[in-house]
């Protein structure tokens, strides 16, 4: 029988407790007090089934005007069981079409034994989580034990910024630096996950955090030279509410957001550029470091143009809608470069971007000072 030995019990005694830290943080951090920003005594959200259409608002060519008159049975709240008359409106961001079997989210207000309830939206709860339950098995199902690693990781991090990160942001943590603290302990968790306690792991998670400082450092640069700042994004009214009852550095949110955003691109440049090194190494122990750093190098090119494209579409993406109106109204071209929203959306594309390219040299280095040493 093969046992453990003492160096891998500490090691797993270790990533307990860690694991048992974070638990009681985010335990913690979830029950933070918030200032009300909006009174909401009485009113609260239920789920119910839309079981009979009193008065439809189609069209005859299909669209829909006004609102349906339904009668949805409840099946959460206080009022579970009981079959409610309510409104659904025919508005794009509130209220669904309803039809009969329909699982709808239900706004009530109650005063006293009186309750107004309208339709919110469609009940997408089931199909959110279905969709990222189908995700997480076929990462697992096709990337193997691997895979498994990589779906740990993945959830891991949507805690660290759900559960973690944005509550430390409400208690007044720097949104900017926390976001690097978030994103070192993430970077460093995903990829020893994937690559063990190893050199390459170490390798990787150096590079990765090189590269993020290297995109925050280009975005205060972009942002120094050309006046656009956290105080430009479109939603700057209501984030001054936060920054005004909570103290809450809005301006850096979208520093913050660049991090996060480049983390994953980032940490996929290091890793496969550390992990190619390493293999070179056990292949030819003997190897020169000038060679090493050339062959890697080499293989960082090859994968720094594809990644600079991933996060320069993905941000471009983002604003897909606002260039399409820009176009559709004619704007003049001198206008439209010089918009807040185009302003934004380059200085995230480029900076992401320029934390790639930065990663690749900054990897190389690190992984063969590491690997000649050892």
């Amino acid at each position: 029988m093969k046992f453990i030995d003492k160096k891998n019990w500490l090691r797993l005694l270790a990533a307990a407790a860690a694991l048992l830290a974070f638990i009681l943080l985010a335990v913690r951090l979830g029950s933070v007090e918030k200032t009300e920003l909006v009174n909401r005594a009485g009113q609260n959200f239920e789920t119910g089934t839309v079981t009979k259409i009193l008065a439809d608002n189609a069209q005859e060519d299909g669209t829909r005007v006004g609102e349906q008159k339904v009668l949805v049975r409840m099946t959460s709240g206080a009022e579970k069981g009981r079959e409610l008359c309510m409104t659904s409106s025919a508005g794009y961001l509130f209220g669904a079409a309803c039809r009969i079997g329909m699982r709808v989210v239900v706004m009530q207000s109650v005063a006293g034994d009186t309750v107004v309830a309208a339709v919110y939206s469609r009940d997408r709860g089931r199909v959110l989580i279905i969709f990222a339950l189908l995700y997480l098995l076929a990462l697992c199902l096709v990337g193997g034990w691997q895979g498994v690693r990589g779906a740990a990781g993945l959830v891991f991090t949507f805690v660290c910024v759900i559960c973690i990160y944005i509550p430390l942001v409400y208690l007044g943590w720097p949104p900017y630096w926390t976001a690097v603290l978030i994103c070192a302990i993430t970077a460093a968790v995903t990829l020893g996950l994937i690559g063990g306690a190893t050199a390459k792991t170490l390798a990787a998670t150096l590079g990765t955090l090189s590269g993020l400082l290297a995109a925050g450092l280009a975005a205060s640069a972009f942002s120094a030279v050309s006046g656009v700042s956290g105080w430009n994004v479109p939603d700057i009214e209501n984030l001054l509410t936060l920054w005004n009852t909570s103290g809450i550095r809005v301006d850096q949110l979208l520093f913050a957001g660049l991090l996060i955003s480049s983390l994953g691109a980032v940490m996929d440049v290091a890793m496969s550029i550390a992990s190619a090194m390493q293999e070179i190494c056990m292949q030819n122990p003997d190897i020169p470091v000038r060679e090493l750093l050339a062959a890697g190098m080499r293989i960082g090119r090859d994968m720094m143009g594809t990644d600079s494209n991933t996060l320069i579409l993905a941000f471009a993406g983002g604003s897909i809608s606002s260039l399409l109106l820009d176009y559709s109204y004619d704007l003049p071209l001198l206008q439209v470069i010089n918009s807040n929203n185009i302003g934004i959306a380059v200085m995230q594309g480029l900076s992401g971007s320029f934390g790639i390219i930065l990663s690749l040299p900054a990897t190389v280095l690190i992984a063969g000072w590491i690997y000649r040493r050892r």
